[in-house]
């Protein structure tokens, strides 16, 4: 059972601010900002949706075929995805670009500002759905603009049946171009600001949303998250933890739990559990891809927290 991840692959610098940031910015000079921060502690992890989704879903022992598009400098990356036995044969170098780079700075109050560049991200249009060969399902996640529009549309052309999950990249859309989305799309999954801003831009309520998909999957942070199929709204609880130390790339740990749990046909319940447990599980840990427990370790924390085993 093959999930088709399409998204980002991306090194990200990681720093984190002791103070907040609403403690450093004056809200009657914010049309004039010149804000330094100081960041003790500084680490360089490797990321990207694609990356952090394909991680997720390779600890649950699914697995993750990867379409990305790397610069000249992806070498230790492409080495990390060999060492997790995670195919690369949908990854495309683009030498005369840089992998994509993200800089994140986060305070104490889990906030975050994050200067993103693209590099050879911006050349994901290249990459053909087609050229993946047969896979069960896909998610299209945050990539080049030109890259998402298109492997949306293949998708939907090959009946590939897939996630459309604009994150970060939500606001590059308009409103037209995200109802296209949806209308494409067999399922939608956002948070809880990407649901704000996908209703403005579109126009649409949430009910309206998930009327033109299979299902609309929000996440709402330590409020769990909701699920609106058929009708109805399944309410999923967060996974209580022990710490949260890190909340980069909780929402991809999420995302390989939907991939997982679409991909072995299980009920809604069921998969926004698992989704919400991996996700709980990442928080724990600083980066999008230190956490490592095994696939026994994921299914008795499932049993502890749910009563029964998925």
């Amino acid at each position: 059972m093959t999930s088709l991840i399409c998204g980002s692959l991306a090194f990200d610098t990681i720093m984190l601010f002791q103070g907040r940031f609403s403690e450093a910015l004056l809200a009657d000079q914010l049309h004039k900002i010149n804000v330094a921060f100081l960041v003790p502690e500084i680490r360089r992890e490797f990321g990207g949706c694609a990356g952090n989704i394909g991680y997720n879903l390779r600890l649950l022992e699914g697995d993750p075929l990867i379409m990305a598009t790397v610069g000249q400098d992806a070498q230790p990356y492409l080495d990390r995805l060999d060492q997790l036995q995670i195919s690369r044969r949908c990854v495309r170098s683009i030498a005369s670009s840089y992998t994509a780079q993200a800089f994140i700075t986060t305070d104490a109050g889990g906030n975050q500002i994050t200067a993103f560049h693209p590099g050879a991200m911006s050349c994901s249009h290249e990459n053909r759905i087609a050229d993946a060969g047969p896979v069960k399902l896909a998610i299209v996640a945050p990539d080049g603009r030109d890259g998402m529009l298109q492997h949306a549309a293949d998708c939907a052309s090959l009946g590939v049946p897939f996630i459309f999950d604009p994150g970060q990249g939500l606001p590059m859309f308009n409103g037209a171009e995200l109802q296209h989305f949806i209308e494409l799309a067999t399922w939608v999954a956002v948070n809880d600001y990407e649901a704000e801003l996908l209703m403005e831009r579109t126009g649409l309520t949430l009910d309206q949303i998930a009327q033109r998909t299979s299902a609309l999957i929000v996440t709402r942070g330590e409020q769990g998250a909701e699920i609106y199929t058929d009708g109805k709204r399944l309410d999923i609880p967060c996974v209580p933890v022990e710490q949260a130390i890190d909340p980069t790339g909780c929402g991809d740990a999420f995302r390989a739990g939907l991939l997982y749990g679409l991909g072995k046909d299980m009920d809604w319940f069921t998969t926004g559990r698992l989704a919400s447990l991996m996700g709980a599980i990442k928080i724990g840990h600083q980066g999008g891809q230190n956490h490592c427990p095994t696939r026994p370790e994921i299914e008795e924390r499932f049993h502890s927290a749910f009563g029964y085993r998925f």
